[in-house]
């Protein structure tokens, strides 16, 4: 290979390699099932934005306050990205700012407690079993709380009362549910949050990447009529920049203004209601199948399955669902004592939803599932308890082989019937 061809060629010419893992990935989700909750496949548009000559671009700073130069029209779609977003979930640009800067959700959260708490200052949180540093509630063992995991809408009137009760900052990480909120299938936290945060990259369809939104304007008017403004603006931006990031990721933000284009479209809007349609269709299968879905059913994208009663963990089941060319991933239900032992599977329906699944691939997708699970006890009833015999079963038992080979054809055959988005390649 010539030093040309291996400095501007494709990546099939210069790293076969990498483009054959990568190939190997596509076929993975092409013929797969995915149901991860936090997962989706994004539009070609989107992935064009990532693809693009934006990847070249150094723009530290704020639109017109950059430190490097040639940024004009790296403002112009920062500014873009920044309106559509806004726009994208109903607000109004007098009252609400964001900062579409963050490189995805946890930095950008990192940012509002940098920006917003003092020192020795106290966040409050759910607890989790994972959760360390923040100032946590328990809630009973029937009930969860949090979006990562839990099927039911919040009660963000509720939040807001006790925020005002402690002069708290009421703050929303809307992450796992921003699409439905884009799409006005479920209620929105902006009418009552100071502060939110999203990732763009699980229900919006977008990139990986973050967005803060934030009040701005008149916060309220002293006993002598002097207005008191909101300071979260300031606050916020330098915490991402300069305190915690350096450059900005313009084709990120390039892409995130595609997304909340396409967010404020009804095609978008159909999709977010297909989404939970196919939830609530999904999580009633599973309960005609015999399994515990936490909450009783779903107002969301997910769905959480309590196996105890099944006398199974969620680490084997989620192996062999992998396995069977399904993918979810096991998680912690209320009264687990252990985050590295869980007793759940976490389900959702974004991803297969925009290959264009409706609740009849959904009545096939809980058949397929209640097989799967009732192929890990056939498993565990052979290798025991242990999780080392139950991967050895699983993997050199003859018999266990066939059927794993066999109901993944099956599998495989199914998913490839559907449209991928996205390049037709890679």
């Amino acid at each position: 290979m010539s030093s040309s061809t291996m400095l501007h060629g494709t990546l099939a010419q210069t790293d076969p390699e990498l483009y054959s893992l990568i190939k190997k990935e596509k076929h993975r989700q092409i013929n797969g099932i995915e149901l991860i909750a936090s997962e989706n496949f994004t539009s070609l548009a989107v992935l064009e934005c990532l693809g693009s000559c934006l990847q070249n671009k150094y723009s530290e700073g704020l639109p017109g306050k950059r430190y490097y130069g040639g940024n004009q029209f790296i403002d112009e779609i920062e500014i873009v990205a920044q309106q559509r977003s806004l726009k994208a979930f109903n607000l109004d640009p007098e009252q609400w700012g964001c900062n579409v800067q963050p490189y995805s959700g946890s930095p950008a959260n990192f940012a509002v407690y940098t920006g917003l708490v003092e020192p020795h200052g106290r966040i409050m949180g759910e607890f989790l079993l994972a959760t360390q540093g923040l100032f946590s509630f328990k809630l009973r063992a029937k009930e969860t709380l949090g979006t990562t995991c839990y099927s039911r809408c919040l009660d963000y009137a509720r939040f807001r009362q006790i925020c005002d009760e402690t002069d708290s900052i009421m703050f929303a990480d809307m992450s796992h549910i921003s699409g439905l909120i884009a799409g006005g299938v479920i209620p929105s936290p902006f009418q009552y949050a100071d502060v939110v945060v999203t990732t763009t990259h699980k229900g919006l369809r977008g990139p990986r990447a973050g967005v803060i939104f934030f009040r701005k304007g008149v916060k309220g008017v002293t006993k002598t009529g002097e207005k008191i403004l909101y300071d979260y603006e300031e606050k916020i931006n330098n915490a991402v920049f300069p305190s915690l990031q350096g450059g900005p990721h313009n084709h990120a933000i390039g892409a995130i203004a595609t997304a909340m284009l396409q967010a404020q479209s009804d095609e978008f809007k159909s999709y977010q209601a297909q989404v939970k349609a196919n939830a609530s269709h999904l999580s009633d299968e599973m309960i005609k199948r015999g399994y515990h879905v936490v909450t009783g059913g779903t107002d969301v994208h997910l769905i959480l399955i309590d196996l105890r009663k099944n006398k199974l963990t969620g680490s084997k089941v989620e192996l062999v669902l992998e396995e069977i060319a399904i993918a979810c991933n096991k998680n912690t239900v209320p009264g687990d004592k252990s985050a590295m032992n869980p007793s759940g599977i976490r389900l959702g329906t974004p991803a297969m939803t925009t290959r264009g699944f409706k609740e009849e691939q959904f009545t096939q997708v809980a058949e397929f599932l209640h097989r799967g699970i009732s192929l890990a006890a056939e498993i565990q009833a052979i290798s025991g308890p242990k999780l080392v015999d139950f991967q050895t079963c699983l993997h050199k038992n003859e018999d266990i082989v066939k059927k794993v080979a066999a109901l993944k054809k099956e599998i495989e055959d199914y998913s490839n019937q559907f449209e991928m988005p996205g390049q037709a390649d890679l």
